[in-house]
């Protein structure tokens, strides 16, 4: 009876809430819809790693540990070791993305790029919180909460991991978690930001101008260049690159079928079981993640800010005039972005269609998030 008692004389608080933790974010994966395929098996995950004596953490005989639990397992195996599942779910999310759109509308690159404004802000501010406050975010540390800027959740697990960083749990909490709000998030943001004029304004879309030879070339020209430019974002664009090519060429299409399908979710379903084990109570439930959610949210805001501000600033000098809303779907959160600026602007005007424009600007910022997480992982390091 004293051994079957022993969880229950062994548990904490902390675990107690990390489970209520775990147990919300499956509420809000089936009630709410809220990036069920990610928060619910974070969610359950969460629970498995903070019952007390958990075997899925490790495996306890006669009091000590003889074997790392399945969790614990594929964590270090697929997360710490190689990273490995994140970059395998790179091939999955190119495999599923169209570059048309920015291929018939290149300047829309730059609203991608523009719309990462965020993660360096955040990185800035997360270490100037460092010097103000008891709290201590080491550069990598914080370059690592920065990412959560780039509405990417696997790039921010990646580099988090890369970088060695203590909050891996909490940045992989907050990245999906803000990537699941971005239809409450985003608007509150775009209409602060723009007049309901510059809402309505009308942009053309002709996705006929681009070749499939074109868009063959173009994952293999993007690779090689930021390859020269970022080698160490290589495997993250690599990978991502690897996927569009496969669905681009049009002589694989079981293959780019099983990449966006049964891959990715496969990839996903034990990514986010995988990452709970970052999420164990004595890691997670501190004021550092409280201030990590916090500079979260501002990353999203930043990032948000900073597309529609460019897109303003290109129509000071530009005739034919951007819709200001396209910035805002500059950030890696796919497809997201792109529908809330569809319905944004259809709030303005109900005959004024920004979806395809936005997807374009919206498949810029993933491009753009993954070469910002190999800048990263290149600069980073040397600052530590």
């Amino acid at each position: 009876m004293e051994y079957l008692l022993e969880g229950i004389a062994a548990v904490t608080w902390q675990q107690l809430l990390m489970i209520g933790i775990g147990i919300l974010l499956i509420f809000l994966a089936i009630k709410k819809d809220l990036e069920p395929a990610l928060l619910l098996p974070m969610g359950f995950g969460a629970i498995l790693v903070n019952l007390p004596l958990s075997g899925a953490i490790d495996q306890l005989i006669g009091g000590s540990v003889e074997a790392a639990g399945i969790i614990e397992w594929l964590f270090e195996i697929g997360i710490e070791a190689s990273e490995a599942l994140p970059l395998l779910l790179f091939i999955g999310i190119g495999a599923m993305i169209d570059f048309g759109p920015i291929l018939a509308n290149p300047k829309l690159m730059f609203f991608g790029a523009a719309a990462q404004v965020g993660i360096f802000l955040t990185i800035i501010l997360a270490q100037f919180i460092s010097d103000v406050s008891p709290l201590d975010f080491a550069i990598n540390d914080a370059a690592s909460i920065g990412m959560i800027g780039a509405a990417d959740g696997p790039t921010a697990i990646l580099v988090s991991q890369v970088l060695n960083s203590k909050y891996v749990g909490a940045i992989a909490v907050a990245a999906y978690s803000y990537m699941a709000l971005v239809p409450i998030i985003q608007p509150i943001v775009m209409k602060a930001c723009t007049t309901k004029k510059e809402r309505m304004i009308r942009m053309e879309y002709n996705p006929s101008s681009v070749s499939q030879t074109t868009k063959v070339i173009f994952p293999i020209l993007v690779t090689v260049i930021t390859g020269f430019i970022a080698p160490a974002s290589v495997s993250l664009v690599g990978f991502l690159m690897f996927g569009n090519l496969l669905r681009e060429c049009g002589v694989l299409k079981t293959l780019t079928e099983t990449a966006s399908n049964s891959l990715s979710n496969l990839i996903t379903l034990l990514l986010g079981i995988t990452i709970s084990f970052s999420m164990k109570a004595e890691n997670f439930v501190k004021w550092d993640t409280v201030m990590i959610m916090g500079l979260g949210l501002a990353a999203f805001v930043f990032d948000t800010f900073g597309g529609i501000m460019l897109a303003k600033l290109v129509n000071l000098f530009s005739k034919k005039k951007i819709n200001p809303l396209i910035g805002a779907a500059g950030i890696s959160a796919f497809p997201m972005a792109s529908r809330v600026v569809q319905k944004v602007g259809l709030e303005a005007d109900p005959t004024n269609h920004l979806l395809m424009q936005a997807a374009g600007a919206n498949v810029a910022g993933q491009i753009a998030s993954v070469i910002a997480g190999g800048v990263i992982l290149g600069l980073v390091p040397g600052m530590m």
